[in-house]
């Protein structure tokens, strides 16, 4: 089994910025691919990003492209998600997730956290 605790969500401007963590703990040698999926009200969870434990390679969203940025600390079994120019429509749960494969959907995905609620005001 693998524990993910995500923290770092909360309220901010619009254009602004905020950092998402997810700290990982038990079988973590197992995990291949690490990512993040959002729920904003009324609507279906979708896919934000994902980063390959080994190795480093990313996917995005293209909603998110070039203002939200998926990294990992390997030694910490840590992935963030520093998200900058939010928006409104941004407004969403955001939850870590972690699975043993290549896949990038929330399908494939075998653990997930409780996730942090991030509120973008306009």
């Amino acid at each position: 089994q693998v524990q993910l605790v995500e923290s770092g969500g909360g309220l901010v401007q619009a254009g602004g910025s905020l950092r998402l963590s997810c700290a990982a703990s038990g079988r973590t040698f197992s995990i291949y691919t690490m990512g993040w999926f959002r729920q904003a009200p009324g609507k279906e969870r979708e896919f934000v990003a994902t980063i390959r434990w080994s190795g480093g390679s990313t996917n995005y969203a293209d909603s998110v492209k070039g203002r939200f940025t998926i990294s990992r600390d390997n030694a910490k079994n840590t992935v963030f998600l520093q998200m900058n120019s939010l928006k409104p429509e941004d407004t969403a749960v955001y939850d870590c997730a972690a699975g043993r494969g290549f896949s990038d959907s929330a399908a494939g995905m075998e653990y997930w956290g409780k996730g942090t609620l991030v509120t973008v005001s306009s």
